[in-house]
């Protein structure tokens, strides 16, 4: 019974792989497969087969019948019995489409790397914080617009006697005070501090939720040429050599003398556009971390001084040549259309 299993299976393959047309495979269909077929009449003879013959002989009556029937490139379909189109198996497969890192993701390992190069350490802090951290201790006064309930998302939860009231950063800035109480009061730091960030305000240009990036440097003889060199360096790294920055003098609370930073638009190239006007995009905010928040950390000022920025990664990243995004409110959409152009 073996043999003459094989010997089916050998002539069959042999007269398919000869090259047999659509028809010719059907009647062979027929001769090997059907319900008089050859295989139909091998199939009542296994009542005559001892015992310990059946598994093994059934085991090849079905190796059989599976080669023939994936060599005539027909199954037959398990409702109605209607053979479904032949599959060209030396074809090459379809491959599934794969999903890829988010550009928000993306963007964030890049800064992280860039800093990275140069001594900065990447840290995490609470994105859901105490007062102190987020407006307190960076010299914001108790009357600050920012500590508006306008401004700023208030946890429902109870106060605590000495660091006040709960809430969602608004800035990265929260982790200044706690990276000089990590040193314990002794520099160097140079740390950058990438974190979602939460503002009551939604249109083109901001969201609800954002990504931010906060850098901070203590030292002594840390001055504003620093400053200026780490922009520069991060600038034409990030967005490309021919792109520069500058210094806009400005004003916030936790930085004095304090600066917004701007970079030359990348449709232009500085020259002035109808998108940026006068040649420059605002990045962010920057400046000399203030004595008073320097103080909070309980850093001596004497001593040491620092620098520290705050940029937003969306906006950063909307800034880069090449990438047109008008509305930034995009990125979180969840929208596959765009997402797959990154």
């Amino acid at each position: 019974m073996r043999d003459k299993l094989q010997n089916i299976k050998n002539e069959a393959l042999a007269l398919i792989i000869a090259g047999a047309d659509q028809a010719e495979k059907d009647r062979l269909r027929v001769h090997y497969l059907g319900k008089k077929g050859v295989l139909a009449e091998i199939a009542k003879e296994f009542p005559s087969l001892a015992s310990d013959e059946k598994a093994d002989v059934g085991e090849l009556f079905n190796d059989v019948k599976q080669a023939i029937t994936n060599a005539l490139g027909t199954v037959q379909a398990e409702s109605g019995g209607a053979a479904l189109p032949s599959v060209d198996v030396t074809l090459p497969g379809v491959k599934p489409p794969l999903g890829h890192l988010h550009p928000v993701t993306k963007a964030i390992a890049e800064i992280s790397s860039i800093f990275e190069r140069i001594g900065f350490t990447r840290v995490r802090y609470p994105e859901v914080d105490w007062d102190w951290y987020a407006f307190e201790s960076l010299n914001m006064p108790k009357g600050h617009p920012a500590r508006d309930e306008w401004e700023t998302f208030f946890v429902d939860a109870p106060d605590h006697s000495k660091l006040g009231k709960v809430v969602l950063t608004p800035h990265t800035s929260n982790g200044q005070v706690r990276e000089m109480e990590r040193v314990k009061a002794t520099p160097p730091i140079r740390m950058v501090n990438i974190a979602k960030c939460y503002r009551r305000q939604s249109d083109v240009s901001h969201t609800v939720m954002f990504h931010q990036f906060e850098g901070l440097v203590i030292d002594e003889g840390i001055n504003i040429t620093h400053l200026k060199g780490t922009i520069d360096h991060f600038v034409k790294q990030f967005f490309g050599p021919q792109r520069k920055s500058r210094l806009r003098p400005y004003h916030f609370q936790f930085t004095e003398p304090s600066f917004e930073v701007d970079v030359t638009c990348d449709i232009c190239n500085g020259r002035g556009c109808k998108l940026c006007k006068e040649g420059w995009l605002e990045l962010g905010g920057a400046g000399m971390v203030h004595p008073n928040v320097l103080k909070a950390g309980k850093i001596d000022s004497a001593k040491y001084s620092g620098f520290a920025f705050g940029w937003g990664v969306e906006r950063t990243y909307m800034m880069k040549s090449g990438i047109k995004i008008d509305d930034l409110r995009l990125l979180y959409s969840n929208d596959i259309r765009f997402l797959t152009q990154f």
